[in-house]
């Protein structure tokens, strides 16, 4: 099969051509500079850049891959979780070109594409943990097609915490990496923050009060200066604590499944301090996604859109974008 996929879900557009599992092409666009001096993505912007961005980067994967739009099987393209109008320009672009090319189009669920991300070699059952910007959550693949969401965060994302304790401390946005970067140099139990919910038997994430006592402790510095003397241990201290909230959740969750394959995907699986704490737990084994494949990107939604297209085929549902979809 060849396939092309499309992701605009938020302020990353993707592009990726496959032959079955093999990526002929893949192309990124990232917004990053467009929105680092708002401190995060502004909505509006990002649409934008997506219509600049979509169809001459659909023009460069079909020239590099050797083929015309005509002779793809399928148009796999993320519909949803997201921004509206972020996904409105990819769902419609992928429509557009279904109608023009004569070829089938399959909306993804962007978690589904994010489980893909993660689980190379896996095979069912296996936990999925998602971690991102947007998204901190386990799900139970039970099948691909059989998904049962364990628990998810009561506020914040886990990467919507890293982003935001950054701006706390005056770190540039994107706040995990800046935040990873000085950890290297900090001890991480300079400073005791409290590890969310680490003794609840419910699988389930919270980060606002962990943001709160990270803002309290930056406020009893009495200068600015105290604060950068302190900045490399603030930042290992607070990272040790998202950190371990994930972990226990996990073992929590193999605890309750008796499933012990793991996989982690979302923009935080690409943070180094996690990728080695998980390497040395021993009750599970993990499986990681490389870097490039951790943040948004248009393979893991072709390859959810092949899985799916040859377990389901091509329904007379239309595909449209849609926000707040939750159901995978």
């Amino acid at each position: 099969m060849l396939i092309l996929g499309i992701e605009t879900s938020c302020d990353d557009t993707g592009v990726a051509i496959l032959r079955d599992n093999e990526v002929l092409c893949e192309l990124l666009s990232s917004q990053i500079k467009f929105h680092a001096d708002y401190g995060g993505v502004i909505p509006e912007m990002a649409a934008r850049k997506h219509l600049e961005n979509l169809l001459p980067l659909v023009n460069i994967a079909l020239s590099e891959s050797k083929i015309s739009g005509r002779e793809l099987d399928l148009i796999a393209v993320t519909r949803g979780p997201g921004l509206m109008g972020a996904l409105m320009v990819g769902v419609q672009t992928a429509r557009a070109l279904s109608q023009v090319w004569g070829v089938p189009l399959i909306g993804i669920n962007h978690l589904e594409g994010h489980i893909f991300a993660g689980c190379e070699g896996l095979k069912p059952p296996f936990l999925s943990l998602i971690v991102s910007g947007g998204h901190t959550e386990i799900i139970t693949v039970r099948d691909f097609g059989d998904y049962e969401l364990l628990g998810q965060t009561r506020d914040d994302a886990a990467g919507e915490a890293f982003d935001k304790g950054a701006k706390i401390l005056g770190l540039k946005y994107p706040g995990g990496p800046e935040i990873e970067k000085l950890a290297r140099s900090g001890n991480s139990k300079a400073f005791n923050f409290p590890v969310p919910l680490k003794n609840s038997g419910l699988v389930e994430f919270s980060f606002s009060g962990l943001k709160t006592a990270l803002l309290w402790q930056v406020k009893k510095f009495a200068s600015s200066e105290e604060l950068q003397a302190n900045m490399n241990d603030l930042c290992a201290s607070y990272q040790a604590a998202i950190i371990e909230a994930l972990i226990a959740k996990i073992r929590l969750a193999v605890k309750l499944t008796g499933i012990h394959q793991v996989s982690i995907s979302g923009g935080v699986s690409a943070n180094g301090a996690l990728r080695e704490a998980l390497r040395r737990e021993k009750g599970f084994t993990i499986s990681l996604p490389e870097l490039k494949r951790c943040t948004d990107n248009a393979v893991m939604t072709a390859l959810a859109g092949q899985n799916r297209y040859l377990r389901e085929g091509i329904t007379n549902s239309e595909v449209i974008a849609d926000p707040s979809l939750h159901e995978i």
